[in-house]
């Protein structure tokens, strides 16, 4: 039998997405449809105008920070597809990552393996570094601060959370859960935070007890007065502080300009070009007409409410909510494309161990979420290449694809055993001093 080990995995990993890179430098010379991402033209574009002086805005649909197209520069100095390299070596970053947080959490080596390998071999994951999205940087950042909290290493998390939320604006929902475990009975100064260590057994029942003390506790003293601690303090200063030092110096460079596309562009976004989500079709149809504020606004209100829901149920278990999150923040967004899936299945390895579906049900969650998909994929073929008029047809299947993807998301929840990510400081220290009181000397 062939042993497979994590160094042999990522070489091959590796391999893989160089000959696809050299594959897609053949296929966009010899053939009518391109490998190339589109966005990785408007990279390349944007990040020639900065080696060239000139602000990366001047390229149209380039809608990104300008740290983007500053580590793409050597685009127009070493080689074209230097972006591709650098983003394929953050998806091999992230298989490194999930290994970490995995083997952090006592998972057994063999699961952790097929964890990793749920990335690395993912089709969607493995082709959207090498075809030029910058994705795999996001993912890499998202899954360092995990591990950096992981670790009580704030001072790092902090300082990577304003620097992703800079570069996208998505992660900014990972606040409110980040903020909420930073509570004292995990974090005290002096003090690294105790992981919860993963097993195959039941773990609902060793966690009843010690939830119910900590939250007994929390009402006792006041839960306004715990809000405020040294720790969450900290983490909001100084993530906030990197967020808005680097947007000050782009705003200094490139003013209203860079303001407008990089960040309210994303809050008011109406695009009436045909994507996953179930708003586009009345964005087209109204697109003529002036939208107000609030109109552009009241598409983030299912999302704020499913926010609120997921992080007040699950806030406890960071990983698993911050999965069902982003599954819950792209299923209901307003404009939703193929790359916006990456952001969940970057997560997704971090939350198997963890599940008890069995392999038919999780066949059945992957064959209609790939399904409802590859419907809709039909309806665009048929409206994007042969012109076809199937506008109403293509907007019943993102409302199926919505449904199917609320479907998974259930399924996911119900198999999934909810297991806080660390152990409450003062439970630790009680059974330490219990097991000291119990022995004693001759």
């Amino acid at each position: 039998m062939i042993r497979i080990d994590f160094r042999s995995v990522i070489l091959f990993s590796a391999f893989l997405r160089i000959f696809l890179i050299i594959y897609g430098e053949w296929q966009d010379t010899h053939m009518e449809v391109r490998y190339t991402d589109v966005d990785y033209l408007v990279f390349s574009d944007a990040a020639a105008l900065v080696v060239s002086g000139v602000s990366p805005y001047k390229r149209s649909t380039y809608r990104y920070s300008p740290l983007i197209a500053y580590l793409l520069t050597p685009n127009s100095i070493i080689h074209r597809s230097w972006g591709k390299v650098l983003f394929s070596v953050s998806d091999l970053l992230v298989g490194f990552f999930i290994r970490s947080i995995l083997k952090l959490q006592g998972v057994s080596d063999k699961i952790c393996m097929y964890s990793v390998m749920v990335w690395l071999f993912n089709p969607f994951t493995f082709t959207i570094g090498t075809r030029g999205n910058c994705e795999p940087i996001i993912c890499a950042m998202v899954l360092w601060i995990i591990l950096c909290l992981m670790k009580g290493k704030l001072v790092q998390a902090a300082f990577w959370y304003g620097l992703v939320v800079h570069l996208r604006i998505y992660p900014i929902i990972y606040a409110l859960p980040i903020v909420l475990a930073l509570d004292p009975c995990y974090f005290q100064s002096g003090k690294k935070p105790v992981l919860r260590k993963w097993s195959s057994g039941a773990i609902k029942a060793a966690l009843s007890s010690t939830t119910k003390n900590v939250s007994e506790r929390v009402h006792k003293w006041g839960v306004i007065l715990r809000l405020f601690t040294k720790e969450r303090i900290q983490f909001g200063l100084l993530s906030g502080t990197i967020f808005f030092l680097f947007t000050a110096i782009f705003f200094y460079l490139y003013e209203l300009e860079f303001l407008h596309e990089a960040l309210l562009y994303h809050l008011t976004r109406t695009d009436p070009r045909h994507n996953f989500s179930i708003y586009f079709y009345h964005i087209y149809l109204h697109y003529e007409q002036e939208f107000s504020l609030p109109e552009k606004l009241v598409s983030f209100l299912p999302q704020v409410i499913l926010q609120l829901v997921l992080i007040y149920r699950f806030r406890k278990d960071l990983p698993f909510c911050f999965f069902l999150q982003t599954v819950g923040f792209v299923a209901f967004n307003k404009v939703i494309t193929a790359q916006y899936f990456v952001w969940f299945f970057c997560l997704l390895p971090l939350i198997l161990p963890w599940s008890n579906m069995k392999l038919k049900r999780g066949l059945l969650c992957i064959f209609l979420w790939i399904g409802a998909q590859t419907h809709w994929l039909l309806w665009g073929y048929l409206l994007e290449f042969k012109g076809k008029q199937v506008f109403m047809y293509l907007w019943v299947a993102s409302l199926l694809f919505l449904a199917v993807n609320t479907f998974v998301l259930v399924c996911v929840i119900i198999h999934h055993t909810c297991s806080p990510l660390f152990k409450p400081l003062e439970h630790v220290n009680r059974t330490k001093s219990t097991k000291y009181k119990q022995w004693r000397p001759g």
